[in-house]
């Protein structure tokens, strides 16, 4: 191996390891949660904020930072944006005044928002598309996965210590990849195009009605709804208007950009509206214990790394599209199998089975997805697709858990509303099935046929 290629190992290990912190805090909060309100004597309100503060922020503010990440240099965001993560972890651990440990949530979010996509264009402008760039984005998948798993086992055996102890946990994490990355990280040049300026008017724009959509999905909040849709519609207007907009709407002439998008969304309302349904059923139903539920969900990411080394090959061998067909269709055969679970859930024949095949589906489908996403584009225009491709995931994750959440009260008992919620998860796994098929079935294009301007 040479110098370079292992430069580049340790840079997709850096970059990893910071995905795998953005995700293992989507889930290393709730655990943690009844123990803050104890000891802070905080209101149910507050605490909600606590997790949904930092979703609505990530999930807000990712197109704009993919964006960002294009104009004003990728290694540059990454540094800040993670060094703003730890310092925003450690006031967490330290405070404890309800209003300060949601603003330092809210904060955690935007970093997260502008590390991803500039993380995971530092991927795909360091390795060369074809085979090392769909097993570097395997890899990459595979840390963000887990990391969602890990903070479930994590938050519980944390608790159990102290609850600072999760806002503590990413620092350490944090400050050594910060350490290590001025080394590792290709350096790069300023973009040309930070020269020409700044759509402002469309990143207001496409931000406020992120976060309003995301905001009204989590509070039901109808009102905020419509001002979303309009706010993104004049989004879109803006973009037709713009001589270097925040989001050339010509790069959605690319079938498969647009197709692994839908994609992503409907994979994301299924498997994480599927986990937070799942994890609501063996501890209200099964009477899981926190760390029980945690643990239960292990064999589940171990599936899911093991099948994420190999869908690099698969891919190489049978194509994205079915690769990613073929692991959501996977993906629903293990969410529907939860049918199956009862009152009183056998969990070696009946869960544990599940959870391997669910596992197994998402280390299919969700590096096929983000392998697409970003495939066929120039390197100037990576921060931008890794930030649609992201924002797809959170906005799927909040369409997901509102859409299951509401069906489940729909049934005449709660193991029933159970069913009907693992029955439209598996539904929009389906849907996801049928968008990869048809979507993905074509080659990439290439960079130069996809046009970087705004449509007119």
């Amino acid at each position: 191996m040479t110098v370079s290629d292992g430069r580049r190992q340790t840079a997709l290990v850096l970059l990893c390891a910071a995905v795998f912190l953005d995700s293992m805090d989507l889930s290393l909060m709730g655990v943690a949660l009844p123990s803050i309100g104890r000891d802070l004597s905080l209101p149910e309100s507050t605490l909600q904020w606590l997790m949904s503060g930092y979703a609505v922020a990530y999930g807000g503010f990712l197109l704009l930072g993919g964006r960002i990440a294009d104009l004003f240099g990728r290694r540059r965001m990454f540094l800040i944006s993670l060094g703003a993560f730890a310092a925003a972890s450690l006031a967490g651990g330290l405070l404890s005044v309800g209003w300060l440990l949601v603003l330092t949530r809210v904060v955690k979010g935007v970093a997260a928002a502008l590390t991803a996509p500039a993380a995971l264009s530092l991927i795909t402008t360091t390795f060369t598309e074809g085979p090392r760039r769909n097993r570097a984005l395997g890899i990459y998948s595979l840390a963000g996965a887990t990391g969602y798993s890990a903070g479930l086992i994590f938050s519980g055996l944390l608790t159990q210590v102290s609850w600072r102890l999760v806002f503590f946990l990413p620092v350490p994490i944090a400050l050594a990849v910060l350490v290590a990355a001025p080394l590792a990280l290709p350096r790069g040049e300023r973009p040309s195009a930070a020269a020409g300026g700044f759509d402002g008017a469309g990143a207001t724009a496409v931000t406020g009605g992120v976060l309003l959509l995301v905001y009204a999905l989590t509070e039901k909040n109808w009102p905020a709804g419509i001002a979303a849709v309009v706010l993104l519609a004049a989004f879109v207007a803006i973009e037709r208007r713009q001589r270097l907009p925040l989001i050339p709407l010509g790069v959605f002439r690319s079938g498969r950009l647009t197709a692994a998008n839908l994609a992503a969304l409907t994979w994301a309302c299924a498997t994480i509206g599927w986990q937070f349904v799942a994890v609501l059923y063996l501890q209200r139903e099964l009477h899981y214990t926190a760390l029980a539920t945690g643990l239960g969900i292990v064999p589940m990411g171990l599936a899911i790394v093991v099948t994420a080394n190999l869908a690099g090959k698969l891919i190489n061998r049978w194509g994205l599209g079915r690769v990613a067909a073929l692991g959501m269709l996977i993906q629903a055969t293990g969410i529907l199998l939860f049918l199956r679970a009862g009152a009183t859930g056998d969990y070696v024949a009946v869960l544990l089975p599940a959870l391997l095949i669910h596992g197994i589906g998402n280390g299919l489908s969700f590096p096929s997805l983000n392998i697409a996403a970003v495939g066929g584009l120039p390197d100037d225009q990576q921060g931008l697709a890794s930030g649609l491709v992201t924002s797809s995931v959170q906005i799927g994750a909040g369409v997901g858990i509102a859409v299951l959440a509401a069906v489940m009260p729909l049934g005449h008992s709660a193991l029933s509303g159970y069913r009907l919620a693992f029955l439209t998860a598996g539904a929009f796994s389906l849907l996801g099935v049928l968008i990869a098929s048809l979507g993905l079935r074509a080659p990439a294009p290439a960079a130069e046929s996809v046009p970087a301007t705004a449509d007119s």
